[in-house]
């Protein structure tokens, strides 16, 4: 049935096709019986996984970049999955890039974005998880947390700061966002000497919260796939330096080997099936330097069960899917649980 559907939606523009979808899941995800009909079609077996201090009901999680503001926590918990990555999330509201700016490479199942963290800003996502909490859910939610597109290099570690201030106690993760191509200049905070300041920072600043409030929210870095062997050195070695409880390897490329599409012109990320041998070569060297000192999650072109195993053969701990939904639906996620 989902072929069908995704003619439909592959007429329109993809950005519109997002917001219509979106839409549609938090309005089930508020309605009783339309929440239990899609629990029933797409819950998978429980597949308990261990990781950061936390109890995930099945190792898929949805990547960040689809519910920017938190609007339908419940309807995507609905869906199967045992983790929810909302976001990205930046301190004040922001537009993002002009549009156009999301594009299908349908022939090969990928996607091009260069959204630019568009959103309404950690006031309305705080509002959004309050509402969340007022719901039944057993999924875990990570926030993936962003710096303005005005904020200087220099002062990202107040943005992050800002954002850890207000999430902590309200997501059971959070997840610092340095590797999207899409602001410019974010990628240069994964090089050593500004990675070890920000990440610094928020270690104290965490430190801090804990001793005077209690909160202890573990900590993940999502880094980028384009790094050389030497870039991915230094930044394992800062998180890992910092007290950083985790890894999300990888965030869209902005490579275009080996893509034929006409569309291979557009700036911006790259995600999909044209990612997965480039994401699952990155997860294996990012493995390799962590040697099980933190838990690693797989993401980046994960498209069928066989892709999301993989990661997990490889030694990542839980996997992410967005772009692998968008081609093979929401069923995705029961069907690489049912895998496993």
């Amino acid at each position: 049935m989902y072929p069908l559907f995704r003619s439909l939606l592959f007429r329109l523009d993809p950005e519109v096709t997002h917001a219509l979808t979106l839409h549609l899941l938090s309005l089930a995800g508020r309605i009783p019986p339309s929440r239990w009909m899609l629990e029933r079609m797409f819950t998978p077996p429980e597949k308990p996984v261990q990781a950061f201090g936390l109890t995930f009901r099945n190792p898929v999680g949805l990547a960040a970049g689809y519910d920017k503001d938190c609007q339908a926590v419940a309807g995507l918990s609905a869906l199967g999955f045992g983790h929810l990555e909302l976001g990205t999330i930046t301190p004040r509201p922001q537009p993002g890039n002009p549009k156009p700016r999301v594009f299908r490479l349908v022939e090969e199942e990928g996607v091009i974005n260069r959204m630019g963290f568009p959103g309404r800003g950690m006031e309305y996502a705080r509002v959004q998880m309050l509402k969340a909490a007022h719901r039944h859910r057993s999924t875990v939610i990570g926030l993936n947390l962003g710096k303005n597109k005005d904020t200087p290099l220099e002062n990202a570690a107040e943005d992050y700061i800002a954002l850890m201030r207000q999430f902590i106690f309200q997501a059971d993760y959070l997840a610092i966002n340095i590797s999207s191509p899409n602001t410019v200049g974010l990628r240069r905070l994964q090089g050593r000497e500004m990675l070890e300041g920000l990440l610094g920072a928020i270690a104290r600043e965490r430190e801090q919260i804990r001793l005077g409030r209690g909160g202890n929210a573990p900590i993940l870095v999502k880094i980028a796939p384009d790094l050389t062997d030497e870039e991915l050195d230094d930044a394992v070695g800062a998180i890992l330096d910092s007290g950083m409880d985790g890894i999300v390897a990888t965030n869209t490329t902005l490579s275009r080997e080996g893509v034929r599409s006409p569309l291979r012109v557009e700036t911006g990320g790259l995600s999909g099936r044209p990612l997965t041998g480039l994401g699952d070569s990155v997860l294996e060297k990012v493995l390799a330097r962590v040697n099980a000192r933190v838990p690693v999650v797989g993401v980046g072109g994960i498209m069928s069960p066989d892709d999301a195993k993989r990661k997990l053969d490889l030694g990542a701990t839980l996997v992410q899917v967005y772009t692998g939904m968008i081609y093979a639906g929401p069923g995705l996620v029961k069907k690489i649980v049912e895998g496993i």
